[in-house]
């Protein structure tokens, strides 16, 4: 059987994909619905913007109200799946996709922070200060400020984002996955807060977030800073063009390469590229040409992308406790198909598209 090209892989993917949680807006929801408006912002077809538009108007209702979501829950997750609504709303000049963007930014405007400035990861992580948050919810906040012509927005996601990036400095260029501003969890470092370990998708999220913010506002978005952490993210690239779990421990035993991490790495070598931050855009290529040369696999008819990273986090939850350690991020369960590392992927093939045509 003829393997699918990256497209036809994609297409098929939105065809059969389910919310991620039940319905519930989220954010794993929110990766597919970024890449499916990269993919028709980048090609035109109809066919992206159709799976785009089915699968989130099963989410928002006519008021803009979201299904499952509670502002007062404060997950800085559920910010990312709204990146989507303002490419809705341009589309369509349907009312409820800004309302719905509203209501998000209203959580933004009482979401609690840390006393020096930061969103709060979760209502449930105090004082704590995820890279994995900086790109769920400041590109939002600073494309909503943008179209509402409120530049306080943009300032105030940009000072986050200059606290954050301070906070977890890591070695090499690289940055750690968490901070703790409390500096009492047992993940955290007592003197630093800063948690033990550089995660290569917390370092993935990071990096799009910081690229996306260049393309946003390029006069005031912190390009010094995006330069020098991919320059460090283009040094820890394997030959294969991927990149291990762990970046900065490249002779821990069983450091597997995670697809979901390389594609955001794909995404953003290239992406800035095309921003005119440097010449990443063979590096980045490399890498989506590894995944889809070497991660999709096809049996029983359906093509799946494989080795990503189920989920991976600091502190309790569900029965473990993540500790932080190089060790911990080899723990978590290896999955397929995860929007996590499918949404990433077809945000690359779109930023390729626009460079390369064909993607494949």
């Amino acid at each position: 059987m003829t393997r699918p090209t990256a497209l036809e892989y994609f297409d098929a993917f939105a065809s059969r994909y389910r919310h991620y949680k039940g319905g519930s807006w989220c954010y794993e929801d929110g990766c597919i619905y970024r890449g499916l408006a990269l993919l028709h912002q980048a090609t035109g077809e109809a066919r992206w913007f159709a799976h785009l538009k089915r699968l989130t108007d099963a989410q928002i209702a006519p008021d803009g109200s979201l299904a499952g979501y509670r502002i007062d829950e404060f997950n800085i997750d559920h910010i990312l799946a709204g990146r989507c609504l303002f490419h809705l709303a341009d589309e369509t000049g349907d009312p409820r996709y800004m309302k719905a963007a509203d209501l998000l930014a209203e959580q933004l405007s009482r979401h609690p922070r840390t006393k020096a400035g930061n969103y709060w990861h979760k209502q449930r992580y105090p004082n704590q200060v995820w890279l994995d948050g900086l790109y769920m919810g400041l590109p939002f906040q600073i494309e909503y400020g943008l179209r509402s012509d409120r530049p306080d927005l943009v300032q105030n996601a940009l000072a986050q984002l200059s606290r954050a990036l301070e906070l977890t400095r890591g070695p090499a260029g690289l940055y750690v996955h968490g901070y703790d501003a409390a500096k009492v969890q047992g993940w955290a470092d007592p003197e630093t807060g800063k948690s033990a370990s550089v995660w290569a998708r917390a370092v993935g999220w990071l990096a799009m977030a910081l690229v996306d913010i260049c393309a946003l506002v390029p006069a005031s978005a912190p390009s010094r800073k995006t330069v020098e952490l991919l320059q460090a993210v283009a040094m820890e690239q394997r030959r294969s063009g991927l990149w291990p779990q762990v970046l900065d421990a490249s002779g821990l035993g069983g450091n597997y390469e995670e697809s979901s991490a390389s594609a955001m790495f794909a995404y953003a070598l290239m992406r800035a590229t095309e921003l005119g931050l440097g010449e990443w855009f063979d590096a980045g290529e490399h890498a989506y040409d590894a995944l889809i040369r070497t991660r999709l696999e096809t049996r029983g008819g359906v093509t799946r992308l494989t080795r990503i990273c189920h989920v991976a986090g600091l502190g309790g939850f569900d029965g473990k406790m993540r500790d932080g350690s190089q060790g911990y991020y080899l723990t978590e369960d290896i999955v397929e198909d995860d929007a996590k590392g499918v949404g990433p992927l077809m945000m690359a093939a779109a930023q390729r598209l626009s460079a390369r045509a064909p993607a494949e």
